[in-house]
């Protein structure tokens, strides 16, 4: 049984969420301290998190900061609930590492939904080509779990793993955001076509070289994203 943590310091929203969630056969917790939150994560590693911004103590963007600064947590994947309802609240969320982002009013329903959602792109089996995949300094083990970067382990995010992998075995292809999302989030996603832009963001943070000038992770302006080709020589 999945177990999820309801970060939440409103009772009513908290219970209601969780009496929704055991409704669907999953393992639900509350709590409504962000301090204590991070104390249960790191103890507990709940299978998804799903996190208010306006906690008392520490805040939820803080939390997701901390988390996505660990190894040992920065994989769980995490749906924020808030009133803040602004693009640039979402974009400020998902920056940080958040997964998906459900605005207050929401329906409950639609919540479970994108919990499940998360949960099967996070515990999606692995593409049926397992072998390893290099680009330059730059190389990916999908059995093992792995990134590394002139031998040093790059952390990434569940989501940033199966991007990096999708276009490392698609080298010189153009994909629109849409196919990205189709493709990578798979059929089944309720985030949007900026969600990619920010995981591309995050992703040329760990592995470009210099980020603002990325040599592997390319824009095509008014089409997408592509990898370099491999016969480049920047790779």
């Amino acid at each position: 049984m999945e177990t999820i943590l309801i970060v939440e310091d409103e009772a009513d929203i908290a219970e209601l969420v969780k009496y929704h969630l055991e409704k669907e056969g999953f393992a639900a917790r509350t709590v409504g301290n962000g301090t204590q939150a991070l104390e249960l994560i790191v103890r507990d590693h709940p299978d998804l998190i799903i996190l208010d911004l306006m906690l008392p103590g520490k805040d939820g963007l803080e939390i997701c900061r901390r988390l996505r600064s660990s190894s040992a947590t920065q994989s769980i994947p995490i749906i924020m609930l808030t009133a803040r309802a602004e693009e640039v609240d979402r974009i400020v969320g998902l920056e940080m590492g958040a997964d998906d982002y459900v605005p207050k009013p929401f329906s409950p329903r639609e919540l479970v939904a994108r919990v499940k959602a998360v949960l099967r792109r996070t515990n999606a089996p692995l593409a049926p080509d397992e072998s390893p995949v290099s680009a330059g300094n730059l190389r990916l083990d999908p059995t093992r779990h792995e990134v590394t970067k002139e031998d040093h382990a790059v952390d990434l995010s569940a989501m940033e793993f199966r991007l990096l992998e999708f276009f490392l075995r698609h080298r010189g292809r153009v994909f629109t955001r849409t196919h990205l999302l189709d493709q990578v989030w798979g059929q089944d996603r309720f985030v949007e076509p900026r969600t990619v832009d920010v995981h591309i963001r995050r992703l040329r943070e760990k592995v470009e070289d210099d980020p603002r000038k990325p040599t592997l992770i390319l824009t095509i302006r008014g089409l997408g994203y592509k990898c370099r080709d491999e016969n480049s020589q920047c790779v």
